[in-house]
């Protein structure tokens, strides 16, 4: 392909978002056998800082801009729009977040390139990329074929493994001058929601609770068996919604997206919205009454029996373990 990949490296509050490793993962793949370069895009606070430990990539732009914590939409595409023009790059990558939510279309239009939304997995074929894309949680897989790899893609979140983005080392860099547009929207500061008791995101065990628990009375079994398991109480969304945990508990879709060590899926049916947010924990054991329950068709061990016949037996193995 002899040509470069373009990464927004998203940032806010002066800190890189997470799902830029995702982006710059896919992007060294997709180099790697392609002979292509990586390049980066770092816009706002702190952004000279954070473009200097991007190793992953092979030269970084940035501009703080007046340590800006968010930086609005069309900042960020004539910031795109500039480097497309005058590095020749054919491939983008954008992170699927709230933040950049509309940005692959306004670029799109901006540049007249193709643009592709909800990226699961990208594909070198030939002097082409082939995209399969992820609709409706999963439900839907479509293929579509970038024409000379030239296309504006968003990724999902969880879709790639950030760790070939984590590459140590310092990239060349240089600061993107000749921005001009004023932004249409200005962002004055960030109001945080209240602060729950735990980031389920940072925790390696996790026992999530479903509508299995059948009432709120029931929750305390499972935090016992989460602190014996030195982990935290998760939830799907039908216990978030009925009140009896609060939202920062809820992996899903509309939640919270964790990837722990330990996933006990307890009472989940395992619907497509609660898979997006937890698919990615590296053991997934799920207990369940309903054989045919969703949840065991990627789960990697399943138990087929009443949670509250299981957790009992759970607890003595582990308290006789411990001793």
């Amino acid at each position: 392909m002899n040509s470069s990949i373009l990464v927004l490296i998203e940032t806010q509050r002066g800190e890189l978002v997470e799902i830029s490793f995702e982006c710059l993962s896919a992007a060294r793949a997709i180099a790697n056998s392609t002979n292509s370069k990586v390049i980066g895009l770092v816009l706002g606070k702190n952004a000279y800082q954070i473009a200097t430990k991007l190793g992953s990539c092979d030269s970084v732009y940035w501009n703080e801009l007046d340590g800006a914590e968010l930086v609005p939409a069309d900042i960020v595409a004539e910031a795109l729009g500039m480097l497309i023009k005058n590095t020749n790059a054919s491939t983008v990558l954008i992170g699927g977040t709230n933040n950049s939510l509309g940005l692959g279309s306004r670029l799109s239009a901006k540049t007249n390139i193709p643009f592709v939304n909800f990226a699961q997995k990208i594909t070198p074929v030939d002097s082409d990329l082939v995209v399969t894309c992820r609709f409706l949680g999963g439900k839907i897989l479509a293929d579509v074929r970038l024409k000379g790899s030239k296309g504006i893609i968003v990724i999902n979140s969880g879709a790639f493994a950030p760790d070939l983005g984590k590459t140590e080392g310092t990239p060349h860099c240089e600061k993107l001058d000749g921005l001009v547009s004023k932004p249409r929207i200005t962002f004055k500061k960030f109001i945080q929601p209240a602060a729950g008791d735990i980031d389920i995101t940072k925790m390696d065990v996790l026992v999530s609770i479903g509508r299995g628990i059948q009432n709120p009375d029931n929750i305390p079994l499972a935090e016992e068996l989460a602190k014996l398991l030195n982990g935290a109480v998760s939830a799907s969304r039908p216990v978030v919604d009925q009140g009896w945990l609060p939202l920062t508990r809820q992996v899903g879709k509309s939640g919270m997206t964790v990837k722990p060590k330990l996933y006990l899926a307890l009472g989940i049916s395992g619907a497509p919205e609660h898979w997006e947010g937890m698919k990615d924990s590296n053991m997934i054991i799920a207990v369940n009454t309903d054989a045919n329950a969703p949840i065991f068709s990627f789960a990697h061990y399943g138990v087929v029996a009443d949670i509250f016949d299981f957790i009992p037996v759970l607890k003595d193995a582990i308290q006789k373990h411990k001793k």
